[in-house]
């Protein structure tokens, strides 16, 4: 029997998700979609061996589609790109295009970008996506530059215009070397980015970057704490590593540097932003290349540091993953859209694509290297993974004493028990 009119490799997959799911019987299933059951079995087998590449026929286009652009309207805008700055994008062209030959008959912008890309002019950027799934919390310990660079803000202060200072610190963990101090007015995420887009276009990329749990590193209410900034830097293929609450020691040596700043800048605060900018850049110079550091055997971290190898290139970078998975690329507000339903994952990863893994009956939903929760094909909708409860120890068995000292009454008779702590056997 056929299936019915529509996207057909969308309705396969449609069928194949509820069919694991189990939110109906499979014959009624199968007469919902109009498809036998034999054909219904057909399209679960192959999901199961090759995902969603076994759902999909081979190219049914034709050669030459109504519509297509003529020999003579390629060649020219392929002679234009040629001639031309090698920046130039698909805009500048068709407008070059359209002075000369007029805009009747032009092609349309979209035209224009896949005549380019068929050319050879387009270089698309995919990383490959991590194969070996980590914790995000890894406590890495750096032996050689840019394995690891931590980064904190000090904490505000006033200028001498009133202006507010929050002083955004990133550090080489391996040499000390200090990669900037950005004087902020706030802990948003806009101003931080701007400072990494700094550091990263004169230093390239680290492999791993330590922060703690607060703002714009990290989101209480995202899966695994991703914030568009951490997010950001999953995609260009930096690791995370984020400290446990509360426990500023488990970065101590940035904050060992926070106390030099304190004594060294904050109890003399610049007139403005702009001057504090200034003084912290000439603190910076000092701190690197003058001021010897014990730990490196009396030499500066100018002297150890060199900068990475991975360079920082600005154009957004799409992450792939494996064959058979399913993607989907995540709305502004958070949303991806899955067997014609809208389902919210997180803000925090708006623009970003996400690989959904075939297991058993679920999908794993994966950001690069970090599993970040999986789909309920029963409700539809994104679970995102969470710690374990941990449970409370067994009570001594004495009743609990009040700060007075003195036993509550209900407790001595054995009124009642907290029903939060286990029986004792």
């Amino acid at each position: 029997m056929p299936w019915r009119k529509a996207d057909v490799v969308t309705l396969r997959e449609e069928f194949v998700l509820k069919a694991l799911g189990k939110v109906q019987s499979f014959s009624e299933l199968c007469a919902e979609y109009g498809i036998s059951r034999k054909t219904g079995y057909k399209w679960l087998g192959r999901f199961r061996e090759g995902g969603l590449a076994g759902l999909r026929d081979e190219s049914r286009r034709p050669k030459t589609p109504a519509g297509a652009l003529s020999e003579e309207v390629v060649c020219e805008l392929v002679r234009i790109k040629r001639s031309v700055s090698r920046t130039w994008g698909p805009k500048k062209v068709l407008g070059l295009y359209e002075r000369r030959r007029g805009t009747e008959g032009a092609p349309s912008l979209s035209s224009v970008k896949r005549v380019l890309d068929k050319a050879g002019f387009v270089n698309h950027r995919v990383r490959a996506r991590s194969t070996e799934p980590r914790r995000i919390q890894e406590h890495l310990a750096a032996a050689a530059p840019n394995e690891l660079w931590t980064v904190d803000y000090k904490g505000w202060w006033k200028t001498r215009s009133r202006e507010r200072c929050e002083p955004l610190t990133i550090r080489d963990s391996f040499s000390r070397f200090i990669l900037d101090i950005g004087a902020l007015n706030g802990t948003g995420e806009g101003g931080a980015r701007t400072v990494f887009e700094r550091v990263f276009i004169k230093y390239g990329l680290p492999d791993m970057i330590r922060s703690d749990n607060g703002s714009p590193f990290a989101s209480a209410s995202a899966p695994l704490g991703l914030s568009r900034l951490s997010s950001w830097w999953v995609s260009l293929g930096i690791r995370l590593d984020r400290i446990d609450p509360g426990r500023p020691d488990q970065n101590g040596a940035h904050e060992r540097m926070h106390r030099d700043i304190r004594a060294e800048l904050q109890t003399f605060p610049a007139d403005d932003i702009e001057l504090s900018q200034s003084v912290f850049d000439d603190w910076r110079h000092e701190f690197n290349w003058e001021r010897p550091h014990e730990a490196l055997g009396m030499r500066t971290p100018g002297e150890i540091y060199v900068p990475s190898a991975r360079r920082y290139l600005p154009e957004p970078v799409d992450i792939a993953y494996p064959a058979g998975w399913l993607e989907r690329r995540v709305t502004r507000n958070g949303m991806i859209t899955l067997c014609s339903n809208n389902v919210f994952v997180s803000a925090a990863l708006g623009g970003f694509v996400l690989g959904l893994q075939p297991v058993s009956d679920r999908l794993d939903v994966w950001f690069d290297y970090l599993r970040i929760g999986h789909m309920d094909l029963d409700v539809m909708r994104f679970v995102p993974v969470t710690k374990p409860k941990k449970r409370r120890r067994p009570s001594s068995g004495r009743p609990a004493a009040r700060r007075d000292g003195r036993v509550p009454e209900n407790l001595r008779s054995g009124k009642e028990s907290d029903p939060e702590v286990l029986p004792m056997s």
